[in-house]
């Protein structure tokens, strides 16, 4: 692995080379050589808390490899910190492309990290599976990018349809919207009012908010004044936390019969531990759960490896939102290639909008800009969290699959405030 110490030198050796042709060729290499994987990892900076997709990225290596690797070629990991920042993640690609000469690329974890490279993976036309950005190819449509994560089709609206399918099975007919004011969040408020509106429900509140702000008193109270029967937020890790704790302050009107719905940070293990019985009624967004409807002998597998992994290097030990899905990501290219029968990125493409791969997390299916054909979005309901240990996570119960139907595992409890109580 590359780590920051020398993210420097190989972004300053890029620089000069962003707009050459690509690099990436199975001819960069001779056949006896490893075939290389790059990708960016937040491993420092706000989004730190994403670095344990690192195991999953070596889990799948080393599967990989052991199995006798890959054309018959065995697999290397070449991963860059991109510190959390936009701005590192065109000079990162371009080293990855032009001086570490990758053959296959993964994408920077998240929405906002994601843009700045789709241009590039455009103009040079490279294969790459993305990691959990929302809705990042409607615009480019881009041929070769691929998700990791069950976004589903027209994932811009649908991401979130979910939530608000569980709204108007309550009666909800009034809404309260309130955004992070980045990429993802900015495109889950958006989606999700274009739902809400679909479904005859009044927007009567809809507010974005700047990334730094760590006090919602002011706003958590217009909210209220605005008296809604549903509340969707959309947030990342530390203002989820700040907003959950204003709410236990402050409070939300009797009449919100559902909260939460895009909150980034509920699904980690540091924040359930330290919030704890504060999430209680939350109804949120996940892709795992361990509920007994998701349970498979593959994903039993992969976190019977993951758990020590993660707990010898002190990062989230639950591991149940971003670990499966860089396995995942792994998956899907490693099919791409032994589909294709080489590393031709056109030939990789093609293969997988043709074909099924089965997968940890079960199997998928693409589009024509690399969306699975079925969404698997999870609404989780978060019950019954009696204190701070992390260890009542594991067990069912605790993250209530809502929808989608076929996986449900629970009721939903209803009125918010009578959640939270329970």
């Amino acid at each position: 692995m590359i780590t920051r110490r020398n993210f420097n030198r190989l972004a300053a050796v890029a620089a000069s080379s962003i707009a050459m042709p690509s690099v990436l060729s199975g001819r960069a290499f001779g056949q006896d050589k490893p075939i290389r994987f790059g990708a960016s990892i937040s491993l420092t900076g706000p989004l730190s808390g994403t670095k344990n997709g690192q195991i999953g990225y070596e889990l799948w290596r080393d599967d990989v490899n052991a199995a006798g690797g890959l054309l018959g070629r065995q697999v290397e990991l070449v991963l860059l910190d991109d510190q959390s920042s936009a701005s590192n993640i065109p000079a990162i690609y371009s080293a990855l492309a032009d001086v570490e000469k990758c053959d296959i690329l993964f994408g920077p974890y998240g929405a906002s990290l994601t843009a700045p490279v789709m241009p590039f993976i455009k103009q040079r036309d490279l294969f790459m599976i993305g990691m959990f950005p929302l809705a990042a190819n409607e615009k480019a449509r881009h041929d070769k990018f691929f998700h990791s994560a069950a976004w589903g089709p027209n994932s811009g609206t649908d991401w979130a349809r979910g939530f608000f399918d569980l709204a108007k099975s309550v009666g909800v007919k009034r809404v309260a919207i309130l955004a992070n004011d980045l990429e993802f969040s900015k495109n889950a408020a958006v989606g999700g009012a274009k739902v809400a509106e679909e479904y005859g429900m009044e927007i009567v509140f809809n507010q974005s908010y700047p990334p730094n702000t760590s006090d919602f008193s002011s706003i958590l109270r217009n909210i209220s004044a605005a008296n809604p029967d549903a509340v969707f937020v959309g947030s990342y890790p530390a203002d989820s936390t700040a907003i959950i704790h204003g709410i236990r302050e402050i409070g939300l009107p009797d009449s919100v019969q559902i909260f939460g719905g895009a909150m980034i940070g509920p699904q980690y293990g540091s924040l359930l531990s330290s919030l704890g019985p504060e999430l209680n009624g939350v109804v949120n967004s996940h892709l795992f759960a361990p509920e007994p409807t998701m349970q498979t002998p593959e994903i039993k597998k992969f976190f019977d490896r993951y758990v020590p992994i993660a707990e010898k290097q002190g990062v989230d030990p639950l591991g149940y939102y971003v670990p499966p899905f860089y396995y995942v990501a792994g998956q899907l290219a490693a099919a791409a290639i032994t589909g294709a029968g080489s590393l031709d990125q056109a030939a990789m493409a093609a293969w997988l909008h043709g074909n099924t791969v089965e997968t940890i997390v079960g199997p998928a299916t693409f589009n024509d800009i690399g969306d699975w054909t079925k969404r698997r979005v999870l609404m989780v309901q978060i019950q019954n969290v009696k204190g701070n240990d992390l260890a009542q996570f594991r067990e069912p119960g605790r993250q209530v699959i809502l929808d989608p139907p076929e996986l449900k595992s629970g009721e939903f409890i209803h009125p918010y405030n009578k959640a939270r109580a329970s």
